[in-house]
């Protein structure tokens, strides 16, 4: 008599800690936990997230394969300032790329995911007349992501990865430069227009809005951050 196959469910391995650990350094790059020029280093980032300085050293050295950090001669590493040229081509590759691909998320987002986003715009105007920075910026990554997730392509995705984790740092200092209030900073937010075009399905309106958002912002940090020589 043939025996009964047996079911067998694929057992899915933990996430390695190096692994947590880089993704956590990337979102808090990415979303602006980190200023330009501050300085991290292994220990008190480990102590941070409570583990040992290896994991945090692995991920240090991807980081810095991509610009994301920089070695210092004393072994620590530090957010990278950029110079005014450099910034400038950082913002004209996130409005060529990110704008590309709300384009393609505009006809892709409906429903649930449409509702996402409007929650993380809401949450992003609240955080900014809360004065609470910190939200904020949480909001702006996700308000943004949420909406970038949706292009369908993921090599666009990828792309907008590494640049947002040179350009989330500046995004600091746009809301510090302001002092955060509520007039100040809103006056450099055209999310509810992004919101409009994606609601009304016009991808070429919502592309264009991405586009206007980035390069506002972009110059009010021309005007307040602080760059490198050069």
């Amino acid at each position: 008599m043939a025996k009964k196959a047996t079911s067998i469910t694929t057992i899915e391995a933990p996430v390695p800690m190096h692994e947590q650990v880089y993704q956590q350094i990337v979102h808090a790059l990415m979303a602006g936990h980190f200023e330009p020029g501050q300085k991290l280093t292994y220990r008190k980032v480990a102590e941070q997230f409570g583990t040992s300085p290896m994991p945090v050293r692995t991920a240090f050295q991807r980081l810095q394969a991509v610009r994301a950090l920089n070695l210092l001669p004393n072994g620590s590493v530090e957010v990278p300032l950029l110079t005014v040229a450099s910034f400038n081509s950082l913002t004209e590759a996130r409005i060529a790329i990110e704008g590309t691909a709300t384009e393609l998320a505009t006809p892709r987002l409906n429903g649930n995911s449409l509702r996402t986003v409007r929650h993380h715009c809401k949450a992003r105007t609240e955080a900014a007349k809360a004065g609470d920075i910190d939200r904020y910026l949480e909001a702006n990554f996700d308000f943004k992501f949420a909406i970038y997730q949706h292009c369908g392509n993921e090599y666009l995705l990828y792309i907008i990865e590494i640049l947002w984790l040179q350009a989330g740092p500046f995004l600091r200092k746009l809301v510090e430069g302001t002092t955060f209030t509520p007039t100040e900073a809103l006056d450099v937010d055209f999310h509810e227009r992004i919101m409009d075009a994606l609601e009304a399905k016009d991808a070429a309106r919502a592309r264009d809005a991405v586009a206007h958002d980035i390069r506002e912002a972009g110059q009010f940090m021309l005007r307040h951050a602080k760059f490198m020589a050069g």
